[in-house]
């Protein structure tokens, strides 16, 4: 449906109990898997349509001889889409309710399922109130002696089909007035008459009527009268005459009964119906439909009366449609479309229907109506003037009359129908003193049931039974051939309903007679798919470059033209198809998948493009993002540190010298060097063991040493860290407690409780913090970032910050004890500072007043173009180069050298390689004489190719379209090399390209020229034909080529997105990540072709079945 924009109908004929029930439901779940749309509207349709199985199946199924859930009715359900192939509505057409059942089954048969699971599962409350009781007690139920069915649990069947009424929306109340008719069937089979002394009809319990009028909500003596009285009414001329109440007797009283329960139950169900369909209106625009028609099987019974007949004429009108299409129709098709063809003789059953159906001559339904009409009175003389009547179709070939019978010859057998009780059944109308009886009820919903106003002065006679069901069948023929058909054939395996059993006779017996052997011969023969060439160019267009471009239809010409071009595109063998008159013919399914798998697969290589395209894209703009950034950092990046580091100068006020490290161009003041500020991490760590929250700013942190007094012994460094916050400066030590690491604050000193920061005037790296506390000694630092250090702890104090610098550092060494640490200048210190016995001996450094130098710039770089992922290939819709190809190289400018400087010099080899020179920049320092000129260039050497070249020792003729022709001597391109003896090549100007034996090339090697060589000797004469050394025989190829891997043909001027190997056109020899498709195009033409050599050689079994 969404591939060909075509109305569906699924078509599910067999046997009764074949399992066609099963296979609409399936399909049914399928549907509503498989289609689109989300929405609560569509889902709720989806919900809908599933649950009009169960509710369905418990009013129309039934348990048969041969089945235990056969449907007695037919159901067409149509199932509405939108254009874009989501579920907008429903429609259900209902066909031949078997309402005879509702009041009589043969033993071992039941009623229909509601009746069971109403009665048995009914809630307490219909109980009271409509005076349920289980199904032994109810004529309508136990006459057949079988109340429970092995596989069906009616207590849990009952409770689907009340969920699916709530699902399809049935309201309570509606709900209960259906089991109010369910009951009044019920209690209306438990009336029973007697004969009185008159010979007349007598109620023989007069509280069962009187129950059925409470259930019907009527008169109970009216009631009584409509069961055993009849109306009788003469005329005169044509004019009304007198009415007689005529007393029936009790066999009359019982066909009134029975037909006012049947006409209750077939109104019933026609109301359920309509009212699922008024649940399931389109809620959006019709655009398309599927249709799944599920309808009762053919029946073969020991007695077979109307109800088999008309269900098995229905069957035949759908036989009819299948010889139609598939056999009759095909076959015209064929000799319309002027495709060769050899004629397939098969039976057509169109004169079985006509046997049924016609007028002129009467047929079966028409004889028996005018049965009906002559002798209506005695239901006996009716069928006798009947069989008298059948006696006019005994010429016919399909037609016997029996005696008190008659057998027609079915598709599917012949079948014997007894006569008796024929007449009544076609009848099929309801006495006006019962429709007078419900147009008296004060219930609603009978008079919803029985809309009709009852006409006492028509006298026409209403349609009979036959007419009815001959109209819906031609009305269901009608819907159906205004569809495109599928066919579900059930096969029934056995009869005992056994899923081990096999039964092989009966499966042949059923494969002949559904006219599967002569619809396979005609597939088999015949062409499995046809198509106008307008369809098939719709469908195809995007496999053929001719047609298309990049998904869009170009192509100019008609449509036959366009057909053949994709076709030929495909590579399809001319054996897979036959070009008609107005459509094309695809012989093989493998081949229409092929096509749909090729039209699949161009849209995943489209995919794949705008993929790789827009992933390209994304790099591009990254790259140009880190190339703004970069540049942007060069101007302007990390201004911020840079101001913090003048800063600092101001700091020291020039009080100080400077160590040559910190004035470099390149240092900057970041910070926090140990992350403790950072997510995650070890200075995260550290922040949660000395307790520093996670919104606490943390300017300054980096690695530093504490003078720390050993007793009786020389002060000594050790290793902490220092961390500066907005409110605490910590110095962090770690200790092993237990054998294990623990990060502990040695000191926590608030900013605001610093006195003074003293530091001497020379350059090395020591500090002392100034807290003057009663407890603690100030500590004495070392940190090689110092400067940074006070810069970060000025901002923090906001400029209050009172720095000492003096040729000693201050500091409390113990509390209230003010001691001083010497600084002197010690050239022979090479680097770090060194302690010693409270003197920091230092090396000399750069002067108090030097203030860093400017950033140093960076190493000239040639920018280059931005080709990342094949974003600037060449190439584009035309066929031709790109801009950025086509643009000239452009060679460097060598400087100009003396005329007057002519020695020789041999020439580089690099220039000798590319042609181009390259000049060695020259030192400043270097005293060299500047060389002497080069010698005239040569002529340039042609490009490096990109693949690596290779030439042909011998000849090779390709044995397929996938194998690439050589000539001895000649220079090909080699793309992929496979470990099998097999390489993928083309020819330098990519004109073709295809699988070439490995053993046969030998690669060429592209050497630079040598420098100029002195002149050849004389040469040799050639070694004369007759030699020693005979020429060699080419080695064999191998046997076997990679599978699937055909190149593409040569390069086309425009791309299609489609290539019969997977590779772009664009790229020869190039793979695509999606693959080959079913083996590439050739790989295709030969499956096909060994496909048809095998079923050709299958001439002795052709017939065997």
């Amino acid at each position: 449906m969404n591939a060909y924009k075509d109305n569906q109908c699924v078509i599910i004929s067999g046997e009764s109990g074949a399992g066609k029930t099963e296979a609409a439901k399936r399909i049914m779940q399928y549907i509503a898997n498989v289609s689109g749309g989300s929405n609560s509207s569509i889902q709720e349709i989806k919900d809908m349509v599933l649950a009009t199985n169960p509710l369905l199946e418990s009013f129309g199924n039934a348990k048969t001889l041969r089945n235990n859930n056969s449907s007695r009715f037919g159901k067409y359900l149509e199932i509405q889409f939108n254009r874009q192939g989501e579920p907008v509505g429903a429609n259900i057409n209902n066909y031949l309710l078997e309402k005879s059942r509702v009041v009589g089954q043969i033993t071992n048969e039941r009623n229909f399922h509601i009746f069971y699971q109403f009665a048995k599962a009914a809630s307490e409350n219909h109980r009271q109130i409509f005076g349920v009781q289980q199904p032994q007690s109810y004529v309508y139920t136990s006459r057949s002696k079988c109340y429970d069915v092995q596989g069906i649990d009616d207590h849990a069947e009952f409770k689907d089909t009340l969920n699916a009424m709530k699902v399809i929306g049935l309201q309570q109340a509606e709900q209960d007035n259906i089991f109010r008719m369910l009951s009044a069937i019920l209690w209306i089979g438990n009336v029973s008459f007697v004969e009185d002394d008159s010979g007349n009809a007598a109620v023989a319990d007069q509280s069962v009527i009187d129950f059925v009028a409470y259930l019907l909500e009527v008169d109970a003596a009216h009631v009584n009268k409509a069961l055993t009285m009849r109306i009788l009414e003469t005329s005169r001329g044509g004019r009304r005459g007198s009415t007689y109440d005529v007393p029936l007797n009790p066999a009359q009283a019982t066909a009134v009964r029975d037909a006012l329960a049947k006409a209750i139950y077939f109104n019933l169900f026609d109301w359920i119906v309509e009212r699922v369909n008024v649940s399931l209106k389109a809620r959006g625009t019709i655009d398309y439909s599927i249709g799944i028609l599920d309808i009762y099987g053919f029946e073969i019974f020991e007695r077979n009366s109307f109800e088999q007949l008309c269900i098995n004429y229905v069957n035949e009108k759908l036989q009819q449609i299948f010889i139609q299409l598939t056999l009759k129709a095909e076959q015209e098709e064929y000799e319309r479309e002027q495709i060769k063809w050899t004629p397939i003789k098969y039976f057509d059953n169109k004169v079985v229907c006509d046997l049924i159906e016609e007028k002129r001559p009467a047929g079966v339904f028409a004889t028996l109506n005018d049965a009906c009409a002559t002798a209506h009175a005695d239901p006996a003389a009716a069928d006798q003037t009947f069989v008298q009547r059948l006696n006019a179709l005994s010429s016919n070939p399909n037609f016997q009359p029996r005696q008190g019978q008659f057998v027609i010859k079915h598709y599917a057998g012949d079948v014997s129908y007894a006569v008796e009780g024929m007449t009544d059944k076609n009848k099929d109308q309801l006495l006006k003193d019962l429709l007078n009886l419900l147009g008296n009820s004060s219930n609603n919903f009978v008079h919803v049931l029985f809309p009709n106003q009852v006409n006492q002065d028509d006298r026409r006679r209403p349609p009979t039974a036959g007419d009815k069901i001959k109209a819906s069948a031609n009305d269901l023929v009608a819907t159906l051939m205004k569809c495109q058909p599928s066919y579900i054939r059930t096969i029934k395996p056995n009869e005992n309903k056994s899923p081990t059993e096999y039964n092989v006779p009966n499966v042949m017996h059923q494969i002949k007679y559904l006219g599967l052997q002569e619809n396979v011969r005609i597939r088999r023969a015949g062409f499995a798919s046809r198509q106008t060439f307008e369809k098939f160019v719709e469908r195809f267009f995007l496999l053929s470059p001719k047609l298309s471009y990049a998904g869009e239809y170009t192509w100019t010409g008609d449509y036959q033209s366009g057909a053949r071009n994709i076709l030929k595109d495909t590579n399809i063998p001319a054996e897979e198809f036959q070009m008609g008159v107005t459509k094309v013919f695809i012989k093989t399914p493998e081949t229409l998948f092929a096509l749909e798998t090729m039209r699949d697969r161009y849209w995943h290589n489209m995919a794949i493009r705008i993929q790789r395209a827009w992933r390209n894209y994304l790099r591009y703009r990254t790259e140009c993002a880190v190339r703004i950034q970069r540049f942007w950092r060069r101007l302007n990046g990390g201004k911020e540190f840079i101001q913090l580091r003048d800063q600092g100068h101001k700091v020291l006020g020039g009080r100080m010298e400077r160590r040559r490290f910190s004035l470099i161009g390149s240092r900057r003041f970041m910070g926090d060097y140990l992350g403790i500020g950072n997510k995650g991490g070890p200075g995260e760590v550290i922040a949660n063991s000395v307790g520093i929250s996670s919104n606490e700013e943390v300017p300054f942190s980096c690695r530093a040493e504490v003078l720390v007094s050993k007793l009786g012994r020389s002060s000594k460094p050790e290793a902490r860290q220092l961390i500066l916050t907005k409110r605490n400066i910590y110095l962090v030590k770690q200790v092993l407690v237990n054998r294990q690491v623990q990060i502990q604050a040695e000191h926590t000193i608030p900013v605001g409780a610093i006195k003074f920061i003293s530091a001497s005037q020379l350059k090395d790296d020591w500090f002392s913090i100034g807290v003057g506390s009663p407890q603690a000694p100030d500590p004495l630092v070392n940190c090689v970032f110092k400067t940074e250090f006070f810069t970060h702890l000025s901002n923090v104090l906001r400029g209050s910050l009172n720095l000492k610098i003096g040729p000693t550092i201050d500091y409390n060494k113990k509390p209230g004890k003010l001691a001083q640490v010497k600084v002197v200048k010690d050239p022979a210190v090479p680097r770090d500072d060194l302690y010693k016995s409270g003197t920091v001996h230092t090396g000399p450094g750069e002067p108090p007043n030097s203030v860093s130098r400017p950033t140093p710039k960076g190493k000239q770089v040639a920018a280059k173009p931005i080709t990342k992922g094949k974003l600037l290939r060449p190439g584009g819709p035309g066929g031709g180069p790109s801009k950025l190809a086509s643009r000239p190289a452009q060679p460097r400018q060598t400087q100009p050298v003396a005329a007057s400087q002519s020695r020789p010099v041999p020439q580089p080899v690099a220039a000798l390689s590319n042609g181009i020179g390259h000049a060695r920049n020259e030192s400043s320092s270097s005293t060299r004489a500047p060389p002497p000129p080069p010698p005239p260039a040569p002529p340039a050497a042609p490009p490096q190719l990109k693949e690596p070249t290779y030439k042909a020792l011998y000849d090779f003729a390709g044995q397929s379209a996938g194998e690439l022709s050589i000539r001895k001597d000649e220079i090909i391109l080699v793309t992929q090399k496979e470990g099998n003896g097999w390489w993928l090549a083309s020819r330098l100007d990519k004109s073709a390209s295809g699988w070439a034996p490995s053993a046969y090339l030998e690669e060429v090697v592209n050497r630079p020229a040598p420098p100029p060589a002195p002149p050849a000797p004389p040469a040799r004469p050639a070694a004369a034909n007759g030699g020693l050394r005979a020429k060699p025989t080419p080695p064999a190829p191998p046997a076997k080529r990679p599978a699937g891997r055909k190149p593409a043909p040569g390069a086309a001027a425009r791309d299609s997105g489609y290539s019969g190997s997977g590779a772009s056109s664009l790229e020869p020899g190039a793979r695509d990540s999606s693959g080959s498709i079913s083996g590439g195009a050739a790989g295709l033409a030969e499956a096909l072709r060994a496909r048809q050599a095998a079923m050709h050689g299958r001439k002795a079994d052709e017939d065997d079945w």
